[in-house]
C-alpha cells in the first residue's frame, strides 16, 4: 500500500512539474506571438482576378486572401459550419481537446499510423501560421504549446475569426471570402448554408473536395457537413432537409485555353496604370468571350498542317475583342499576335495606296501592269501575267506588284514608310525598291491597328484591353478614358482606300473573305508562302490574320486569299452577327486636281509644304541625326525634288490615252 502512495505522489509530482514546464513554456511561446492586428495584415502576394467584358473570371494570379470579414460579418451559418465539422468542443476547450488527443492516439496504436489528427481549431490555426503540416512529434508538442499560449492572448471569437479568415481551402484561396469569391463568384457574407457546408467540407481535404475539381465530392462532402450540425443541434432536422448543395451554382473554372495569350498581354500594362500592389483587385477586359471563342476555332480549323495562326480583332474604339496567339497555348505560350515578326507581303499595299491616294492618284486613273526594272529589281505579279492598262482599283484589287513598284518610284519609298510610322508600325523599316510588296517585318496586332485606322476614316487609335481596374469591394482605381485621336490622312484618302479594299474581297484577291454584308480588306502572301495574311474590316470590327510556321519554312499552298481568308470569314460571321451592317462611305470628294499650278516662295523658289499644308522653313539633312534611319529621305537630287512638288520632267506632255501616272 506505502509503494502506491508512493507512485501516485511521484505521479503527482510530475505532473505538476510538467504542468509547470508546459505553463513555462506557454507563456514563452505566448511572448512570441503576434498581435491580433498583426495577424490579421496581409500575407505578401497580391491577388488578381482577371474578367472578361461580361464579368468572368479569366484567370487568377497570386494567392487568394479575399476581404478581411470581421467576427460579426462572418454569416453565422459558416461559424457553425466550421466549428461543427471541424472541433465541436471548440468553445469549451482551452485550445486543446483532450478527447480529441485520447482518440487520435487510440487510432494510432490500434492501425499503427496517424489517421486522426485530433487537433483543433486553435490548433489548425497555429500550425497554418508558424508550423508546416509534417506528422512528427515535435511538431504536434510545439503545436499544442502554441494552441494554448493562443487560447490565453485571443478570445475564442478572434481565433475563429483568424481561422476563417486564414485556413488554406484550394485552389489558391485562403480564408473564406477567397473561397467564396473563386467557387460561387461572390462574398463570403453573403453564403447561404448549402454554400458554408460545401467551404466547410473543403477543410479536411482541399484537393479533394473542390466543387471544380470533383463536384460529386464536393456535394457528397457537403451533405456530410449538414449532417454533423443537425447531430450537433446547430441547424434541425427541417433545415437539413431544406439545404440542397446540388443546386448550389459553382463558378466555372478560368480556361487554360487561347484567353491566356490575352491576358499575357494585357496583365504587364497594370503597373503603368495602378499603383495598388497589395489589395485583391479584379482587373475588368475587353475580351468578348464569344468572339474569343469564335477566334480559336476559326484558327484552330484552317489553319494548315504543322504551320501556326494569330489572330487579333479591335473594336472602333481600340477595345481588343479577342485574340489568338497560337493554336494551342498549353504546347506553345509564345504570342505570334504581339510578338511575333513577320513579312506581311502584299498586305503592306495598304501603306502603298495610301500614300498614293494622299499624293494625288485616284481610284479610276489608268495604270499600266507590265513588266518593269527598277534599280535592277524586277518584280513578278503573283501569277506571272500582265494586264496592261487597268484602273488603280483593279490593280489592287488583284494585287498587281509591278503597278505597286511604279507607285514606289513615282511617290517614293521614304513617303511609304512614314505612311506606315504615321498608322503605328514600329518595327524596322526598309526604303529599298522591293519594300512595296512587304518585305519590311511586322506584327499582326499592329498591321491590324493600321487597317483599324483607315476604318475609322483616317483618325487613330490605340489598342487597349483593360477597361478599368476594381478593388474585390467594387471602389475603381481605374477606368479606362476615351483615347485622343488625331488625323492621320484626310477623310478622302481613308474612303478611297476603303474603297479599294472593298473591292479586293468583291472581286479580287479577298473573295473568300466575303460574308454576306460590306467588307474592306486585303490578302498578302510572301515568297514561297511562308507567310499569309488577310486583315480587313465590317461593321465596326477589324480583324487581322496571319498564318505560317515560327521557323519561317514554306506552307505548300498558304496564300493570304485561302486558309487566312477563310479564317477571317469564319470569325467574322461569328463576329458581327449581333451588328448593324454598315454601309462604307466610299463615295468621297476627292480634291481638285491642279496639274500646271506649284506654290513659289518670296525668293521665287518651289515652297516645300509639311502634311498640314504649312511652309517647310530649310530643309534637313540627309545625315541629320534626328531623323530615324528608316525615314531618311533620299538623296536630294533634281528628280527628287521634281517627284515631291509633283512635277514632271520637262518633256512632251503625254498623250490623251496615256496612263496617267506612269
Amino acid at each position: 500500500m506505502v509503494w502506491v502512495i508512493r507512485l501516485l505522489k511521484i505521479g503527482v509530482g510530475a505532473l505538476l512539474l510538467g504542468l509547470m514546464v508546459l505553463g513555462i513554456f506557454v507563456a514563452v511561446a505566448r511572448g512570441e506571438i503576434d498581435s491580433f492586428e498583426d495577424l490579421k495584415a496581409s500575407p505578401n502576394g497580391q491577388m488578381i482576378r482577371v474578367r472578361a467584358a461580361d464579368g468572368t473570371v479569366i484567370q487568377s494570379l497570386g494567392p487568394s486572401f479575399g476581404r478581411w470579414l470581421t467576427f460579426s460579418q462572418l454569416p453565422t451559418e459558416m461559424k457553425e459550419a466550421m466549428v461543427a465539422v471541424e472541433d465541436r468542443r471548440y468553445y469549451m476547450h482551452p485550445g486543446v481537446d483532450p478527447i480529441g488527443i485520447t482518440r487520435s492516439f487510440y487510432v494510432r496504436a490500434i492501425e499503427g499510423r496517424w489517421t486522426q489528427g485530433g487537433s483543433t481549431i486553435t490548433q489548425q490555426l497555429a500550425r497554418n501560421i508558424y508550423l508546416n503540416n509534417n506528422k512528427e512529434f515535435g511538431r504536434k508538442i510545439r503545436e499544442i504549446i502554441l494552441a494554448l499560449a493562443m487560447e490565453t492572448k485571443f478570445s475564442k471569437e478572434q481565433i475563429l475569426e483568424l481561422y476563417l479568415n486564414k485556413v488554406y481551402f484550394g485552389g489558391g484561396a485562403y480564408g473564406v471570402d477567397a473561397a467564396s469569391r473563386k467557387f460561387f463568384d461572390h462574398g463570403a457574407e453573403d453564403l447561404s448554408l448549402a454554400e458554408a457546408a460545401i467551404i466547410a467540407g473543403l477543410v479536411k481535404a482541399p484537393s479533394r473536395y473542390s466543387p471544380t475539381a470533383d463536384a460529386k465530392a464536393a456535394l457528397d462532402r457537403a451533405g456530410v457537413v449538414v449532417e454533423v450540425m443537425q447531430d450537433a443541434g446547430m441547424i434541425t432536422a427541417e433545415q437539413a432537409a431544406a439545404v440542397k448543395p446540388a443546386q448550389v451554382k459553382i463558378a466555372s473554372e478560368p480556361p487554360q485555353d487561347s484567353v491566356r495569350y490575352f491576358t499575357d498581354w494585357v496583365l504587364p500594362q497594370l503597373d503603368g496604370l495602378i499603383d495598388e500592389t497589395e489589395k485583391p483587385i479584379d482587373v475588368w477586359t475587353t475580351l468578348d468571350l464569344k468572339m474569343q471563342r469564335a477566334a480559336t476555332k476559326a484558327i484552330v480549323n484552317n489553319v494548315p498542317k504543322g504551320a501556326q495562326g494569330a489572330l487579333v480583332a479591335i473594336d472602333r474604339d481600340g477595345a481588343v475583342k479577342a485574340m489568338v496567339g497560337g493554336t494551342d497555348y498549353v504546347t506553345s505560350n509564345y504570342n505570334r499576335a504581339v510578338t511575333a515578326v513577320r513579312q506581311p507581303g502584299s498586305a503592306w499595299k495598304l501603306f502603298v495606296y495610301l500614300t498614293a491616294l494622299e499624293s494625288g492618284f485616284r481610284p479610276e486613273d489608268k495604270v499600266v501592269d507590265e513588266p518593269v526594272e527598277i534599280e535592277g529589281w524586277q518584280p513578278k505579279n503573283s501569277g506571272g501575267n500582265y494586264a496592261g492598262e487597268i484602273t488603280l482599283r483593279t490593280a489592287f484589287a488583284y494585287s498587281k506588284n509591278t503597278v505597286a513598284a511604279k507607285i514606289g518610284e513615282e511617290v517614293g519609298t521614304s513617303s511609304i514608310a512614314n505612311m506606315a510610322r504615321r498608322f503605328g508600325i514600329t518595327t524596322p523599316i526598309n526604303t529599298q525598291p522591293s519594300m512595296v510588296l512587304g518585305t519590311s517585318e511586322a506584327r499582326v496586332i499592329d498591321m491590324t491597328r493600321a487597317f483599324a485606322e483607315v476604318a475609322a476614316k483616317g483618325r487613330s487609335l490605340t489598342p487597349y484591353g483593360i477597361s478599368k481596374v476594381t478593388t474585390i469591394d467594387g471602389d475603381v482605381i481605374y477606368s479606362a478614358k476615351p483615347q485622343k485621336s488625331i488625323q492621320l490622312v484626310e477623310e478622302w484618302v481613308a474612303g478611297g482606300m476603303t474603297d479599294l479594299m472593298q473591292t479586293a474581297v468583291a472581286t479580287g484577291t479577298g473573295r473568300a473573305a466575303n460574308i454576306g454584308r460590306p467588307v474592306a480588306g486585303k490578302t498578302g502572301t510572301t515568297t514561297s508562302n511562308k507567310d499569309g495574311w488577310f486583315l480587313g474590316f465590317s461593321s465596326g470590327l477589324t480583324t487581322g490574320v496571319w498564318m505560317g510556321r515560327d521557323n519561317a519554312r514554306a506552307v505548300g499552298g498558304l496564300e493570304g486569299g485561302r486558309a487566312p481568308a477563310q479564317a477571317w470569314a469564319a470569325f467574322m460571321r461569328i463576329a458581327v452577327a449581333g451588328r448593324p451592317v454598315e454601309q462604307f462611305a466610299t463615295e468621297v470628294t476627292f480634291p481638285e486636281r491642279l496639274e500646271d499650278e506649284e506654290l513659289l516662295g518670296e525668293d521665287g523658289e518651289p515652297l516645300l509644304l509639311d502634311e498640314n499644308g504649312n511652309p517647310i522653313e530649310g530643309v534637313p539633312s540627309v545625315d541629320d541625326p534626328g531623323l530615324p534611319d528608316v525615314t531618311r529621305p533620299e538623296q536630294l537630287d533634281d528628280e527628287f525634288i521634281d517627284k515631291a512638288l509633283g512635277r514632271r520632267p520637262a518633256e512632251p506632255e503625254p498623250e490623251p490615252n496615256d496612263p496617267q501616272g506612269f
